[in-house]
Order: structure tokens, then C-alpha cells, then sequence
């Protein structure tokens, strides 16, 4: 990126990244019993609820990432 050109730090660099996490979402508030909006608004939410769904998934990831950085060495 040259000077002056920024990119959004919510901005998914990969695509199927999107939708990789899209999944993980909603598994994640299955496991939690919490309902996911079938039309993927979220401002409903109790923000409660999105932020336990949101702590979780990023456990997730460290865990992952940690799986694979141990299969490495």
C-alpha cells in the first residue's frame, strides 16, 4: 500500500476467510444456545451475546493458530 492508502482493519484480506468465519459463528452460538439472526443483522442482539459469541470465536482462532505452529516444530 503506498502512502496515503489505508485498508480497513475489518477488511478479510483472503475471501474464503469470510465465509470460514461466517461458519465458526454460527457454531460457536450454537454451542452458547444463542440464536443467530437468520437475516445476519446483528443490531438486535444483546451485546452481551454477540461479544460472548465474539470472545469465543477468538479463543478458537489462538487455538488453531496454536495447533498449527505446534505441528511446525
Amino acid at each position: 500500500m503506498g502512502r496515503g492508502q489505508s485498508r480497513s482493519s475489518n477488511q478479510l484480506v483472503v475471501q474464503q476467510a469470510s465465509s470460514a468465519l461466517e461458519q465458526l459463528k454460527f457454531e460457536v452460538a450454537q454451542e452458547l444456545g444463542i440464536q443467530v439472526p437468520q437475516d445476519g443483522y446483528y443490531g438486535f442482539m444483546a451485546t452481551r451475546d454477540t461479544g460472548a459469541i465474539g470472545g469465543h470465536i477468538t479463543r478458537r482462532l489462538v487455538q488453531i493458530a496454536e495447533q498449527q505452529l505446534a505441528q511446525r516444530f
